[in-house]
């Protein structure tokens, strides 16, 4: 193995030291697990967390203008299914 030194956050050093005692492991090698992790695309924090909270009130706000989003659904989902496979199996 090859020795790293790291400078991280005080609260990030807490949530590793935390982690690594619930899981008794130690704390590097709770970094060389997070290390052998795939990525996962899309998966992310906002960049800029103001913004995405008015893009969120955005969303809200035309969603209550959206008629059909106030309204309780007339259909269930069997039913779309039983009129779905009607239509497309003959």
């Amino acid at each position: 193995m090859v020795r790293k030194q790291i400078y991280i956050e005080a609260e990030q050093e807490g949530y590793l030291k935390r982690r690594a005692e619930a899981l008794g492991i130690s704390e590097a090698e709770i970094i060389r697990r997070k290390l052998k992790e795939p990525e996962r695309p899309g998966i992310s924090k906002p960049r800029n967390p103001k913004a995405w909270q008015e893009e969120l009130a955005f969303i809200k706000r035309r969603a209550k203008k959206l008629p059909a989003l106030n309204k309780q659904r007339t259909w269930t989902r069997e039913e779309l299914y039983e009129e779905r496979l009607g239509r497309f199996s003959r």
